[in-house]
């Protein structure tokens, strides 16, 4: 396993701590002291475990399991898949941060904050799957079933 691919899997490790710590304040707030949880903390909570744990290991795994780029392949370079990482990273720990502010204060500043790091989320989503699409492809697989092989 590879650095970049290590880096996506031990973030979104970092991101799942993260999420099941807040999720833990917020159960013991609402059972224990019967304060349900502001929808802001509810929407970090999601998103750090879903968009940060869950998006970080599939895109790591993806990035280690896919066939390599094919040689004169001109789209796969990994310097934008570490951009796509850094741009995702960022993104989500601003979404995160921003709307478990939320939960105490309100400033000015926090929506147009959580609506750039939604933005960058998509758009470091976007850069991670438009920069691996030619790796997505057959290796193999399309001759055997071409010889009738059922998977």
């Amino acid at each position: 396993m590879y650095t970049l691919v290590r880096r996506f899997i031990k973030t979104g490790i970092g991101f799942l701590a993260v999420g099941l710590a807040l999720g833990a304040y917020m159960l013991v707030r609402r059972e224990l002291g019967g304060v349900w949880p502001d929808p802001y903390l509810v929407s970090a909570h999601a998103h750090a475990v879903l968009g940060g744990f869950v998006l970080y290991l599939i895109l790591g795994v993806a990035l280690w399991l896919f066939p390599r780029a094919e040689k004169g392949d001109t789209r796969y370079r990994p310097a934008r898949i570490e951009a796509a990482y850094w741009v995702l990273t960022l993104a989500t720990a601003l979404r995160v941060g921003t709307e478990i502010s939320r939960g105490w204060i309100t400033a000015p500043w926090q929506p147009w904050a959580i609506v750039a790091g939604g933005v960058g989320q998509a758009a470091g989503i976007g850069l991670y799957f438009w920069t691996m699409w030619s790796r997505i492809r057959p290796v193999g697989s399309h001759l055997r079933e071409a010889r009738g092989e059922r998977f």
